[in-house]
């Protein structure tokens, strides 16, 4: 490019992340729209291309990636923790083929413009449809002329430990790591930390445990205990389809059978529909982390859990929490797996003027939710309708947010139920976990009536759960 180029596009997507990619491909395969990607990594994939090695998907590898290609092979794992299920993608499969899908799909129709190691600075103060960029290597800057929108794609600010330090005191000497630089470790450590209880700490904790650590020998700082999901009852394939009839029968059955929040998940902790860590501790939070229970009995071996709330300080000798100081052990490396990962962000208009803002819209399930607001902004009218479709969903927190976010998820599957194209799009989408559209129709309409009921009585045990909080 000269200097101050400007090139002209119908639409600019900030951000080659997961949720950038499916946009544009979804956008790519159903319109002949323009389209060009700034990012600022060297390679598509987002936090992909920072996050540690070992790191895999907690879902199957089917559900993840873009509508048009698909990711892994559909095999069954046969050996290890996830063993009868379906393969989990690692971060090299998931790099290798954000690669593939830029360079085999998206380049080849020569309507993709892509440009890596690149800064979005913002709109032109004089004329809101072009946006200024520049190279973060060469410094050269180059005007974007957005005929359309603009799509953010960065909204959701995913961030891993490698991308932000620690939000506590170190003190000098204290030995502590990412996870990225876990398994560059030549010397054996006489103890181990893991300080976080999200995903990140769970899969550093089965690393160390994999790699046949002694349970006494590893500490977790767990903040708050969380809900698990069960990986097993998250799978595709028509084998699965019966079993998750009967689970969705369940919880239904489950949400309508209770009078309180607390009976409710009783009721779906007894019947093994969310898993918890230790049976003696309520769970206060939910983030969304999967888990077969067989890595449930490998992190059930960890004697050393601390329930003190989050690190304010590590010293040489004392770890500071929010709740207690607890002793640290001589020797011991620190794993910080304190990162957000996602954090809770204010849910905005998905739809909004010049401007597309990505968010999930199916709770927990960021990429399909990008390839659904492509499809709806491809194949429907104004942004009113289209925000009907798309209402975002905020990144879950606690266990109300889970509560919450099924409330969400009904509302959606009984809005596009008035939409038999949109049910029969979501069916032949490889990201989704349902195929609704294609059922009998009377078992059709005894689904939506269970969700329908079931939307009801989750919004009256919120509504009791807000009013006690005002009462108290």
């Amino acid at each position: 490019m000269s200097e101050r180029e400007t090139i002209e596009v119908d639409y600019l997507i900030i951000g080659a992340g997961a949720m950038g990619m499916a946009f544009a491909d979804t956008l790519v395969t159903e319109t002949d729209a323009t389209v060009a990607i700034v990012d600022r990594y060297g390679r598509p994939g987002g936090h992909w291309t920072v996050a540690y090695p070992f790191v895999r998907l907690h879902q199957p590898s089917s559900f993840y990636g873009v509508n048009s290609r698909e990711l892994g092979t559909g095999e069954v794992d046969r050996h290890g923790w996830n063993a009868g299920l379906h393969e989990l993608a690692s971060a090299d499969e998931i790099l290798t083929y954000f690669d593939q899908v830029m360079r085999k799909t998206l380049l080849p129709t020569g309507r993709v413009s892509y440009f890596p190691m690149s800064s979005h600075d913002g709109a032109d103060p004089a004329r809101p449809d072009v946006q200024r960029c520049h190279s973060v290597v060469t410094g050269r800057e180059f005007d974007i002329h957005v005929r359309r929108r603009t799509v953010d794609a960065t909204y959701m600010n995913v961030t891993v430990p490698a991308m932000c330090p620690p939000k506590y005191e170190v003190d000098s000497g204290v030995r502590l790591i990412t996870p990225n630089q876990l398994p560059a470790q030549d010397q054996p450590s006489s103890h181990y930390t893991v300080v976080g209880a999200g995903k990140t700490g769970i899969d550093a904790c089965l690393w160390l445990l994999q790699h046949d650590v002694d349970p006494s020998g590893i500490t977790w700082i767990m903040p708050r205990d969380a809900w698990l999901l069960d990986r097993a009852q998250i799978q595709p394939g028509p084998e699965f389809a019966a079993i998750n009839a009967e689970l969705l029968k369940a919880r239904v059955g489950a949400v309508l059978g209770s009078h309180t929040v607390e009976e409710l998940f009783q009721r779906l902790d007894a019947g093994g529909l969310l898993l918890r860590l230790s049976s003696d501790v309520t769970p206060t939070a939910f983030r969304c982390a999967t888990v077969t229970r067989s890595e449930l009995e490998q992190l059930r071996r960890i004697p050393g859990i601390v329930r003190h709330g989050r690190v304010k300080r590590i010293g040489a000798d004392t770890v500071e929490l929010d709740g207690a100081t607890v002793s640290a052990r001589p020797g011991t490396l620190y794993i910080d797996c304190t990162a957000d990962g996602l954090e809770a962000r204010p849910a905005v208009p998905m739809f909004s003027g010049s401007r597309i803002t990505l968010q999930a819209i199916v709770p927990c399930q960021q990429v399909f939710s990008a390839a659904l607001a492509a499809h709806v902004e491809a194949a429907y009218g104004d942004d009113t309708e289209k925000n009907e479709l798309c209402v975002a969903s905020p990144h879950p927190s606690t266990t109300l947010d889970w509560l919450r976010g099924m409330v969400h998820a009904d509302d959606l599957l009984l809005r596009w139920s008035a939409d038999p194209d949109l049910l029969a799009w979501c069916d032949a989408s490889r990201l989704t976990k349902h195929e609704i559209g294609s059922l009998p129709d009377e078992q059709r309409t005894g689904l939506f009536q269970g969700l329908q009921a079931e939307r009801t009585r989750l919004q009256e045990l919120l509504a009791h759960e807000d009013q006690a909080v005002v009462a108290n």
